[in-house]
């Protein structure tokens, strides 16, 4: 690698490094820099003169980085941040802040959350709005990548596994996490279903017919991956996308479904609503937060993590 001549460094081709890798595109970095594509394309060609590298080569519809950039990125990201926070550190005012937040969750997740959520901002922080977007995703990146979303709430295995895995291989990671309760989900049926009142065996469960939750509108969820691995199917003959509605539909029929525990008494029809064990073991569910790491937005994340963190201990004191 040739030695860096920092003199001829202009720190604002690092922030333009810094959003193309992130990115792994010139186009949606050039977007998020509100600057054009070229403008993009020649800092990366004047940080490559400097460098003596080609730091990104094509693939596909974006890039993917050499060797050496994957090695300069995590000391550019770190410094870049630290530049920001010493510059216009990160305030938030509870008190007297008026600003939004916009999360996505299940709307199980809402019921669990929100209102504990709205006690605390309307004690300390009046000024503070909340918009909730219907979760449609296991895998929120992209949506906090966009700013469609300040907070994703919900399930998500696969994207905290695969965080882990690339901070491990010294990828520089652009996500946080936290985990925020455990919960628990049950076989839910009507009172007086023909399996009310017995014991809910494997064989009789994949007899049944069932009504799936499904972000996504895909048949297949992962009770039935979990069925999958022991060899065994169950009959999915409606799908929906909200666990209200799975709960109501329910109630009036003889299909069965799958629910939060905690989320059955918050339905308004827990009356009519039969609960029992699932007859197969199934992972447990983590319910996390999930966000995007902005410097200068920090201190507004840590509060609004922090009240969520109090909301959930609301229902779940014990965890």
């Amino acid at each position: 690698m040739t030695p860096l001549n920092f003199r001829a460094l202009d720190l604002n081709l690092l922030r333009v490094f810094d959003e193309v890798m992130a990115e792994r595109s010139l186009t949606r970095a050039a977007h998020k820099l509100s600057i054009t594509q070229p403008a993009v394309s020649n800092a990366m060609r004047r940080l490559r003169d400097v460098v003596g590298d080609d730091l990104v080569v094509r693939s596909g519809q974006g890039v993917e980085p050499t060797p050496i950039a994957l090695a300069l990125w995590p000391p550019v990201r770190e410094a870049l941040t630290r530049l920001q926070e010493s510059l216009a550190p990160g305030r938030f005012e509870p008190a007297t802040t008026e600003s939004t937040f916009v999360l996505a969750m299940a709307d199980a997740t809402a019921a669990t959350l929100v209102p504990a959520l709205v006690e605390i901002i309307e004690r300390e922080a009046p000024g503070v709005s909340v918009r909730i977007l219907p979760l449609t995703t296991r895998d929120p990146r992209r949506l906090l990548e966009d700013e469609a979303a300040d907070m994703a709430v919900g399930y998500f295995p696969a994207v905290l596994a695969d965080l882990t895995a690339r901070a491990q291989s010294g990828d520089v990671v652009a996500f946080d996490s936290r985990r925020l309760y455990d919960g628990e989900y049950v076989c839910v049926m009507r009172q007086g279903h023909p399996l009310a009142g017995t014991s809910l065996t494997l064989d009789a469960y994949c007899a049944a017919r069932h009504m799936l939750v499904s972000f996504s509108g895909r048949p297949f969820g992962f009770i039935d991956e979990a069925l999958a691995s022991l060899g065994r199917e169950r009959k999915v003959v409606v799908t929906v996308n909200q666990f209200v509605t799975a709960g109501r539909v329910v109630s009036g029929s003889d299909l069965l479904t799958v629910l939060p525990r905690h989320f059955v008494p918050v339905t308004g029809i827990a009356d009519a609503l039969v609960l029992k064990a699932l007859p197969l073991n199934v992972p447990a569910v983590h319910v996390d937060a999930l966000w995007r790491r902005r410097g200068a937005q920090q201190a507004a994340t840590t509060w609004l993590l922090h009240a969520l963190t109090r909301s959930a201990r609301r229902t779940f004191p014990e965890q």
